[in-house]
């Protein structure tokens, strides 16, 4: 056998390898097979939209409710400077310092954060707690939730207006004019939910909030 009749061989030899090996990992056309789908059955993938800038995390982060969201988003705009993150942090600071002035009757450090409604509410209820001669002596354990439950703006009058519902820790202890403990006690944590309500004029030069309503 010459060399030409061996070459020929050993190369048809391994073409017949190769088409084995390519029917073997590429299969056939035989049995089930999906058709292709035409061009009407081919669905696009949706679009999301895209906000120039993203969300604002300042604003998303503290609320999902929506008109509180445009509202909040309305007083950045009025008062870039605004940060909702750091108001709940000034809310949490003022919660304890108002409720524990209430309780030692002390409404002259706490008088410019108060709207006028609140301060004559706590100012007639200190007095007849001193016209009945108790006396409330309390503790502040700390804020165990707060939550940002609503947010207006007003595009007239620029008052913005941040409800915020309050979990706070405290012992509170009642005693009478003789010192008798009529009610509560010094070692009894209580803890009481309540919505507080913080008004201001946005893009003003006073950065301060007032109380301008509590309910539960």
């Amino acid at each position: 056998m010459n060399s030409s009749l061996i070459q020929l061989l050993v190369l048809a030899g391994i073409a017949i390898f190769l088409i084995l090996k390519l029917r073997a990992v590429l299969g056939t056309r035989e049995g089930f097979e999906k058709p292709p789908l035409a061009a009407d059955d081919i669905k696009p993938r949706p679009k999301f939209e895209v906000i120039e800038g993203g969300p604002d995390r300042d604003i998303t982060d503290n609320t999902s409710d929506p008109a509180s969201g445009s509202a909040l988003a309305a007083m950045k705009a009025a008062e870039p400077s605004f940060n909702v993150t750091d108001f709940l942090k000034g809310a949490r600071g003022a919660y304890e310092m108002i409720l524990m002035a209430f309780d030692k009757g002390d409404l002259d450090r706490i008088r410019p954060f108060l709207g006028d409604e609140v301060a004559a509410t706590f100012e007639t209820a200190i007095a007849d707690r001193l016209e009945r001669g108790l006396t409330v002596e309390s503790t502040f354990a700390g804020v165990r939730e707060m939550i940002l439950t609503e947010a207006t703006f007003d595009d007239t009058s620029r008052v913005g207006e941040i409800s915020v519902r309050f979990t706070g820790e405290l012992s509170r202890t009642v005693r009478d004019k003789t010192g008798a403990v009529i009610e509560g006690s010094p070692s009894t944590i209580l803890r009481q939910r309540e919505t507080w309500t913080f008004g201001r004029k946005m893009g003003t030069g006073d950065p301060n909030w007032q109380l301008t309503a509590t309910g539960d």
